[in-house]
Order: C-alpha cells, then structure tokens, then sequence
C-alpha cells in the first residue's frame, strides 16, 4: 500500500484532476489519497470572511466565485448521470452552508477562531469529494474522524497516539483506491474542527503512511521535486534527485516550500521514502527522501531562504554567566505560540539573536523586554533591539561533516561580492550553516553560494563592458569567439550584461546576444552617462561582476572607487585611473584589498605584455625592483625605426598617423605624456610613490609646436627635418639609433630621447613593439627583459581578456 499526497495546483484545473485521475488509476497497489483543496480556494475561503467580518457587501461577490469554481470543475469532470446528480447535490450542500456562515458573520461583524477554522475546512471537504467521484471505485473517509487534535498554547497540536489508533481502526480493511480530505481535524476533547495549518494536508499524508506502515508516500505537486535553489532566483537551479531525511527537513524548515516541514517526521520515523512528484510532468524523476542516500560528491546539497526575517538581539554584561536567559526567553515565546527559526548566541554570553517572522517582531521584542523587565531597570540588560526586512539563508548538506573550510570559503566568497553577514547559526551536526543578510542582498547571495559551491555546472562572471571602439569591439569578438571552449574546458560562463559607448547603454540581468549587440544596443540601449552607468550597475547588484572600462575617458575612470566599494571589479585598458594622483590611485588599491575585489590594469603598459603581473609577481615573491628602462610607446618607435634617408621626421610622423599608429592628433604622442603614464604606473607597481609632475620629460619636439592647431603644426615640423637628418648621419656613422627612453632609479623618473648603440637591448626593437628591462636584486648583472607587440588592439583586448580570466581564477 502506498499514500498519494496531490496539492492545490494538482487538483485546481480540469486538465491538472484528470492527470491525478489517470496517476491514481494507473496504481496497481492499494493507496490512499490525500488531497488539498483546489488551488487558491483556501486564500479565497480567507479572503471571502475577511470581507464579511468588515461588512463589505462584496464578499457574496466573492463567494459566488467559490461556487461558481466548484459547480464547474464537476460539470468539467464528471459526465452527465447519476453520479453527477448526486455529487452537485453535495457540493451545493456544502456550499449552503457555507454561505450561512458567511452571512452570519456579515451580519454580527465578528469572525472568531473556531469560525475561520470552519471556513477553511470546505476546501478540502469539497475538493475530495469531488475527486472520490471523479476516481473509479473510490471510497470517501472524513479525516475529522481519525485526525485529532488537542490546544497548546494557541495552537492545535496533533495527538499521535489517539490519531495513530483511530487510523488504523479506519483503514483496517482497505479499499483499492481510499479518498481522504487533508489539512482538516477536529479537537479530541470539544470536537471542534481544527486544522494542521497551511500545508497540512502533507502531513495528513505522511501521518496516514507512517501509522499504516505504507510502502512510500508520494508528494504530488507542481514542481519536479526539491530544487538546488529557489529557480525563480537561479535560473540554472535543478533538481535533487535525493535527499536524506536531515536534508530535506533543513530545506524545508529554511524555506523550500516543496513539502510542510511536519510531514517528514513520521515518515522518517517508520523509514518510509518520500517522493515528490510533478502532477504536470508524471514522467519525470522527483526527489526521493530516504535514510540511506547514493554518495554524491557535492559538498552542498541545496539552499533555501525566508525572505520575511526579523532580528531581535538582547545584549547586556547582566547575562554573562546567569543560568536560565535562553530558557526564560523561549518559555515566554512559546506561551503565546511565536516560533523562533534561528538562534545565534555569543560565546561570551553577553548577547543572544533570535530570528522570527516580521509580522512577530514587535511582539517578540515587547514579551522579551517584559521577561527582563528588573533587569533592564538595573541597567544589566539593554532593551531589545528589532531589525526588520532582513532573508535568512541556509545551505544544507550532509557532506558538509566534518569537512575544513567550508565555512571560510562561503563566508570569503559573500564577503567579496560585498554581502554583510549580520548573524550566523551552525549546529554542531554540521548538516546546515544558516546566516542572516539583508534582504535587498538575497538575490546576489543566492546566486553567488550557488555559483561557487558548484551546485552550478558553470562558474559565471558577469561582465559590464564600456567602450566598444577597436579595444572593446575586438574584446567582445574574443569573447564571443571563445565561449563555447570557456564552457566546455573550464565549466566558465563570462556573461556579458551591460554593454556602453559614448552615447547608449544596455543592461540585460539575463545577458546579451554578443552577436547582435551594436544592432541591440542601438535599437534597446537607454541615453549612456556617467550617472547612469553608475546608477544601473550598482542597483543591478549581480554577483561576480566586472566592470570593464576599454574607453580612455576621464569620467568612467572617476567610477571606479563607488564600483569597487560595492565589491564590483574593475579591469581597465584606460590609464586614467592608475595614473592619477597618487592618493587615488593608493585609495583604489587599499578599497580593492578590504573590499576582496580585482583592480587590474595589466593593459595600461605594453598592452599584451606581462609587464605589471610580472612586477607584482616579483614584489611579491620578495625581489625588489631597483631599475626600470622601456621603451613604452609603439608609436614613438615606429617613427624612429622609419626615419631614413628617403623618409624625413614629418614624413615617419604622417606614416605614423595614416598607419593608425598615433592618435589622431599626433602631438599626444610626441609629447610624451602617454609614455611619462605608463612609466608612474610601473613605477607604483613596483612599490614607489611617485606622481607624473615627478617625472623629468627631455622631448624632441619644441613646445611652442604642441600649442595652436593641428594644421599650424603640420606647416612647422617639416622645419625639423634637416636638423634631424643631420644628427641622424652622425648616429648612422656611429652604429646607434634613436629610443625613447622612460628610465626609473633611484627614487627618480625621466622620460628622454637617448642614443642607444648596437650593444643595447633596445638597438634592434622593431616596429611598434615595447620594450621593458628590469634590474632587480635577484637579477642585478643581467636584467629581466619582456619584448613585443605593445600596441594594437587584438592584442590588447587580449590582455583585458586575461585580467579577466585571473578574476575567474579566484
């Protein structure tokens, strides 16, 4: 014999009860049938007294809604004969009733206990009956019978032994398909109707199997079974395919409103396995509950929340050590029936958090502070403190025993995503780890613990992504070119969900298509700013995120402090920021450290090249940089590479231009500000504080040429060429060339053109390439060189891609 539990959404449609129909008449065991009332019902059963007790005419509105849902469900489902007659004369019996109720508590304006109580039972009354009809040889029993209850406090408790002996005296002989209404009781001394509370009709399932000792008990409801997280919140969610009875309980109680937390007990009790099925989806696995589960090598098995949390805290030097706070505290409570759900206490015995339900705060906190109403007047024990809008996170696995750093490893992944753990609870079994968070974080916790503890198949960052010139546009193609490899090798999702230029902004929490993004961003995109990008970004609030800024503008440089504050990282090619004033640049260093987040800028020198990681990786392993020469600037050096007898300074500098080489105002480059930039980032990485006014500039170029018009300074550089193709003899005569030299030593930082001869590292650099050598303490006699493309912008949306690639590598 097994025991089938179906819920409102099973038996609230007509294609939802002809499902149940065919799933209990495929059963070729005796079973017994729970079920609830249709779906919504009972909210409407509520909702029509409410009305009433106000004396809103409206509630005979509301419940002609009710009969008119029942008289139509069973003209839906039962063809026209006998068994229709007398099935309508029921349900317009009941239905009567019900509505004398509801006009006698119209009429006196008052709706008591014992009323509601009566109210809530015609869903199931009506809803069984109709499924018994429904359901070939079926056999109706009343569960006010056999189902007892007695008063605690303010809540109806079931009696076990008297329900179990009732039980079994009811279904001593059983018919092939048994009918039971759930949820519904009546009290074992008054014979008052009663009800197990919302979701009761489970444990009128699990009560029925434990008692009769049933072969399973299946949950018949609208989902495929216990889900890793809230789907609705993780769209990569999936189903548990087992759970052990600890598991399943600490879900449920946290939250996962797949099964009434009481149902488990009795089942557990007797070891019989739960099922919980999806009525819509007959066909699918479910969850199975049971006491011995497969090895599965997930660490956790799911999460789950109550996003309706208050925190009541107690504090005051007046506990520490005093016998009997907690018990005085959870007697109080549970006279008047509130259920604390979290408790975290101090070692020190100096304070001690409880969790409850908003609508309880106030309550709680006025019982507590009347508890220790002497002490508070002696000044041992402050008032309560309330706070409310607060979501209780719990993570749940049975692997999680005795297993070091789980608990440094959730805790260190929320505190870089920028989520403030306010309590945490964690008994000693080990099988759960619950915490208390704002509510507005909940999403992004969700999401993270989820990610991170591989209840994902993938890792996901997700990526904001501003400027989409040739840097940008290039890493997007490079993106969208490795996905599948990411996903595939690394089990990686780089999810884009911003995109910005100068002019539109686009921002997708589910992501966007990369390969019609300029189509999408200028068809969907909102009017771009600076208040925007940094509005949006921070109230999406998505964990994992990076900001990746390929722009070279002054204002999105200026977001990077806010974006790290709010554990955002931050990977730029702009080299704006690393090379501000000091104090800015040391500030977005320190925010990023206490914060857990990256501020990378590997581009900002050498595009590609390795230069930065490889000046931290050398700080860090002990070495000290005592000297810095490159050759930073592509641009400067493809000038000096073309200068020849045939093509003139002018000439190289025009080349350079059309070549896409320099700015489009070339004068940035030959000013040697880009290279001075470059040189103080370097500089600073290697551990010394230095500014861009600090560093010593000797330029080749006069510096009227930098002022006027760009057509004024095309007219006079021609001027240089003679003086430049003279020089340029002597040097050939020599065997030496022209480099642009940026130089850090000895606390000091120039930026020159020098000679270099056929000897130098630099004497051969071709092209546009980059140039960087680095005298250390390890390597004092022959310096460390890093030579290559230092420009361009596959390579360096390449390196913007592996600032990202080390993010994900945390």
């Amino acid at each position: 014999m097994k025991v089938l539990k179906f819920g409102g959404t099973s038996v609230g449609s007509v294609t939802s009860i002809l499902s149940v129909k065919k799933i209990i008449e495929s059963e070729q065991e005796h079973v017994i049938v729970v079920v609830s009332a249709l779906g919504g019902i009972t909210d409407k059963l509520i909702l029509t007294s409410e009305l009433a007790a106000k004396g809103d005419e409206s509630y005979q509105k509301s419940y002609q809604e009710i009969v008119n849902r029942h008289i139509e469900m069973v003209c839906a489902v039962i063809p026209v004969d006998d068994v229709r007659t007398v099935l309508l004369e029921q349900v317009e019996s009941l239905l009567n009733e019900l509505k004398d109720i509801y006009q006698g508590i119209y009429l006196i304006r008052d709706l008591s206990a014992k009323t509601a109580a009566t109210i809530v039972s015609y869903g199931e009354r009506l809803s069984s009956i109709i499924v018994a009809a429904l359901i070939e040889d079926a056999v109706w029993f009343d569960s006010r019978t056999f189902i007892k209850t007695e008063k605690k406090g303010n809540k109806n408790i079931l009696d076990t032994e008297l329900t179990n002996k009732l039980v079994k005296e009811t279904f001593k002989e059983l018919p092939k398909v048994s009918l039971v209404p759930g949820f519904i009781s009546t009290d074992k001394h008054t014979g008052e109707l009663t009800n197990l509370g919302r979701g009761g009709s489970d444990y009128t399932a699990s009560i029925i199997a434990s008692t009769l000792g049933a072969s399973s008990l299946e949950i018949w409801t609208d989902v495929d079974g216990f889900m890793t997280a809230d789907p609705r919140i993780i769209n990569n969610a999936y189903t548990i395919e087992e759970l052990s009875y600890a598991e399943a309980t600490d879900l449920c109680n946290f939250g996962a409103k797949v099964v009434y937390p009481p149902t488990i007990y009795p089942a557990f009790h007797k070891n019989i396995p739960i099922l919980v099925k999806n009525t819509f989806n007959p066909n699918g696995k479910g969850t199975v509950i049971k006491q011995n589960i497969k090895a599965d090598n997930r660490l956790i098995k799911g999460i789950s929340s109550i996003n309706n949390t208050a925190l009541i805290t107690l504090t005051g030097l007046g506990m520490v050590g005093v016998i009997g706070i907690d018990y005085r505290i959870f007697r109080a409570l549970t006279d008047v029936g509130i259920s604390v759900f979290f408790v975290s206490q101090a070692s020190s015995e100096n304070s001690i958090s409880i969790g409850v339900r908003n609508e309880e705060a106030d309550t709680t906190a006025t019982i507590i502070n009347e508890v220790f109403a002497k002490e508070q007047e002696m000044g041992e024990i402050d008032p309560c403190t309330v706070k409310k809008n607060l979501a209780t996170v719990t993570v749940v696995g049975d692997r999680m025993k005795h297993v070091p750093g789980i608990s440094g490893k959730l805790f260190g992944t929320l505190g870089r995503n920028g989520i403030n753990v306010i309590a945490i609870a964690q008994g000693a079994l080990e099988t759960n780890l619950s915490f208390v968070i704002e509510l507005d974080s909940l999403r992004k916790t969700l999401n993270v613990i989820h990610d991170s503890f591989f209840l994902s198949e993938y890792q996901v960052l997700n990526l904001f992504i501003c400027g989409i010139g040739t840097v940008g546009g290039s890493l997007i193609e490079q993106l969208s070119a490795q996905k599948e490899k990411l996903a595939s090798e690394r089990n990686l999702k780089l999810h884009v969900v911003g995109i910005a230029n100068g002019h539109k902004a686009l921002f997708n929490r589910e992501g966007i298509d990369l390969s019609n993004y300029r189509k999408e961003l200028d068809e969907k995109g909102i009017p771009s700013s600076k208040k925007v990008l940094h509005d949006e970004i921070i109230r999406m609030n998505i964990f994992n995120s990076v900001f990746v800024d390929c722009t070279a503008s002054a204002d999105v440089a200026s977001l990077y402090k806010d974006f790290l504050s709010h554990n955002i990282s931050v990977v730029a090619a702009n080299k704006i920021a690393a090379s501000s004033d000091y104090e800015n640049y040391r500030e977005l260093k320190r925010i990023s450290r206490h914060r857990g987040v990256k501020f990378l800028f590997e581009t900002n020198v050498g595009a590609g090249l390795p230069i930065i990681n490889t000046i931290n990786d050398l700080i860090n392993s002990g070495d000290k940089i005592l000297k810095i020469e490159a050759i930073l600037s592509g641009t400067l050096n493809f000038i000096f590479n073309e200068i020849s007898a045939e093509i003139p300074l002018s000439e190289a500098v025009r080349l350079a231009k059309e070549g896409g080489y320099s700015e489009p105002d070339p004068r940035i480059d030959l000013s040697g500000k880009d290279v001075i930039r470059k040189l103080v980032i370097l500089a600073r990485e290697a551990g010394y504080e230095i500014d861009q006014a600090d560093v010593e500039k000797h330029l080749f170029i006069p510096d009227e040429m930098f002022e006027g018009t760009q057509d004024n300074f095309w007219k006079q550089l021609p001027l240089l060429d003679e003086q430049f193709e003279k020089h340029r003899l002597e040097l050939e005569r020599e065997n030496k060339r022209w480099r642009f030299v940026a130089t850090y030593e000895n606390n000091h930082g120039t930026v020159a053109l020098k000679e270099v001869n056929k000897s130098h590292p630099f004497y051969n650099l071709e092209g546009s390439n980059n140039i960087i050598l680095l005298t250390t303490e390890r390597y004092k006699e022959y310096p460390m060189m890093i030579q290559g493309y230092g420009a361009g912008a596959g390579v360096t949306a390449a390196g913007v891609f592996a600032d990202i690639m080390r993010i994900a590598n945390i």
